[in-house]
């Protein structure tokens, strides 16, 4: 049963609020010139012959709260992703190459038919409440997040695994995981966008309630307190095991806070005040005008990028409801003047998306085939619906973030002048999330497909998964999702890729917006937001998508007075 609508009175009434505070021009009525999104992400204010100095404390603005950190039983979105970040080391990261560099790993490596990984972990690792990191815990959290640990209950993150078969203990530091079919892209699974994380024993062991708030990792901070939609704060993990070039364990700084602040101009604010040191946006106005603003006056440095990023878009639920047809799925595409709805909203700064590939993704095309602006053809539609007595009638769910809102806003009139009857309801990020889970909507604003590898849509595109929210069956999609998985040969994966992009096209699934732009910006004196060379010695991701290494963040000493309001 779909759910009464909430959040939505005098919405239309905040619209010239909203598209003020999402960007807005600059404040002395000056332009600006925005990022250049084709040139490599350079942070601004940074000395490449600057040495980092040690000390100070970050206050980071996140663009949402996050409910647990029991990473198995978690539904991360970015904020969550970044702060897991702090606390726990992944078994591997993404490389300035575009592929995974073994990072808590030592080594990842597959058999010759791709059925067989074995993983070998760095020596000398201990978590923060000083247990060792062996490989009996590594086996111990796998079958945890794969649903197959006593003590937890694994939520989204078990259908990621789905394929494997049994995880074994081969030596101290060594596992082999073995899989139902070959799994190519098995490093990438291992990376989850960023969800996840080795857990101490102790965490994993522990109560519902202790294992979401009170988590142990290896990572570069360890945990102080958390006090829910307010703040987290973390301290230097004084036994880090990876070596600065200083001789001494990273992290540079001695302690960091996390704060939700889910307005993006008031995070912006924020900034300029001092209230914060650092924040992330992938509001596209804000980073084009508002932070491109604060950088040209070196009021602050910022790092943009839109590398191997993820798409914006609209989802359609197809188990019932309008969008069951896929006729007036297309005719809701061909309502939608993206163009229009880009420069409005976001000065024209992102690039436009007509699928869900980034343009270094396995799979991307130009064209996919998405319907184009058609007005004419959305309102005819949309009068035979009427006529015949078809459902006309939806709800547009959308996150309470100012610039994500104002899109839905823009999105919903023209839809409206299509025919269409639409109620927008708003919702906090993680209850979003929690409705896409349970199909309780009709369109929804979303964001997905970060530039992992596109194997890793598996979860979210096959029809017998439980976390395909669209929640369409489609067989075109399942044969090349099933065969981008287990062959080897990429030729044959890129055209696996290509027909799953042409059929999302075809069909018009989701109505795909632009490709999202990430920024990280940060008080003049602060920098190294991409960090060192990765412990394999490949260079670190230039992608923010799924958030950044917190490690190499440091504090210029000549200006060493750090937010602690």
């Amino acid at each position: 049963m779909r759910r009464l609508a909430r959040a939505t009175v005098g919405v239309l009434a905040v619209v010239p609020l909203l598209l003020t505070s999402c960007g807005g021009g600059d404040s002395d009525g000056s332009k600006v010139a925005a990022p250049d999104l084709g040139a490599e992400p350079i942070e601004s204010g940074l000395d490449p012959n600057a040495k980092p100095t040690r000390g100070g404390q970050l206050v980071y603005g996140l663009e949402g709260d996050t409910t647990t950190f029991c990473l198995p039983e978690a539904q991360l979105a970015i904020s969550g992703i970044q702060i897991a970040r702090a606390i726990f080391d992944p078994l591997v990261v993404p490389d300035g190459d575009g592929r995974y560099s073994p990072y808590l790993a030592k080594s990842v490596e597959p058999s010759d038919d791709f059925k067989t990984w074995t993983i070998e972990l760095r020596p000398d690792i201990t978590f923060h409440d000083g247990s060792k990191l062996t490989a009996q815990v590594l086996k111990n959290n796998l079958d945890a997040f794969r649903g197959q640990y006593s003590t937890r209950a694994a939520l989204l993150i078990a259908f990621v695994f789905e394929n494997i078969e049994s995880v074994e203990v081969v030596g101290d530091l060594s596992v082999q995981v073995k899989t139902k079919v070959p799994w190519v892209a098995f490093p990438a699974a291992l990376y989850s966008s960023g969800r996840i994380g080795i857990l101490a024993q102790a965490q994993l062991d522990a109560s519902t309630e202790d294992c979401a708030t009170k988590p142990i990792g290896t990572g570069p901070f360890t945990f102080e307190d958390w006090q829910q939609g307010q703040s987290m704060r973390l301290n230097r993990n004084e036994h880090y095991w990876l070596p600065a070039p200083d001789g001494k364990p990273y992290p540079y700084v001695d302690s960091i806070e996390f704060r939700p602040i889910a307005s993006d101009g008031s995070r912006v604010a924020a900034l300029r005040s001092g209230d914060i040191n650092i924040m992330h946006s992938s509001a596209s106005a804000d980073i084009a005008r508002n932070l491109a603003r604060l950088s040209a006056d070196r009021a602050a440095n910022m790092i943009v990028s839109d590398e191997y990023t993820e798409t914006a878009y609209f989802m359609l639920n197809t188990t019932e409801g309008p969008f069951s047809d896929q006729a007036t799925r297309v005719a809701a595409a061909q309502a939608i003047d993206r163009e229009k709805l880009n420069e409005i909203s976001n000065f024209s700064f992102p690039e436009l998306a007509n699928g869900p590939f980034a343009s270094e993704v396995l799979g991307h095309l130009k064209d996919n085939g998405l319907p184009t602006y058609d007005p004419d053809a959305a309102k005819a539609h949309v009068e035979k619906l009427k006529a015949s007595g078809g459902d006309t009638t939806f709800t547009l769910v959308s996150t309470n973030n100012p610039s994500t809102l104002g899109i839905s806003i823009l999105a919903k009139e023209m839809l409206e002048e299509a025919g269409f009857t639409i109620t927008l309801e708003v919702e906090e990020q993680v209850d979003l999330i929690q409705r896409a889970i349970e199909k309780d909507f009709d369109m929804m604003y979303f964001r997905n497909q970060p530039g992992d590898d596109p194997d890793s849509n598996k979860i979210w595109w096959g029809g017998a998964s439980a976390v395909n929210f669209n929640g369409f069956k489609d067989q075109v999609i399942d044969d090349n999702l099933n065969k981008g998985r287990t062959t080897s040969e990429e030729k044959a994966r890129r055209e696996a890729y290509e027909t799953i992009n042409r059929r999302m096209g075809e069909q018009a699934y989701n109505i795909y917006l632009f490709f999202q732009p990430w920024a990280v910006a940060m008080a003049s004196n602060v920098h190294g937001v991409l960090g060192p060379k990765l412990p394999a010695g490949d260079p670190p991701s230039q992608r923010l998508v799924t958030g950044h290494p917190l490690i190499g963040l440091w504090i210029d000493d000549a200006n060493q007075e750090s937010t602690s309001k």
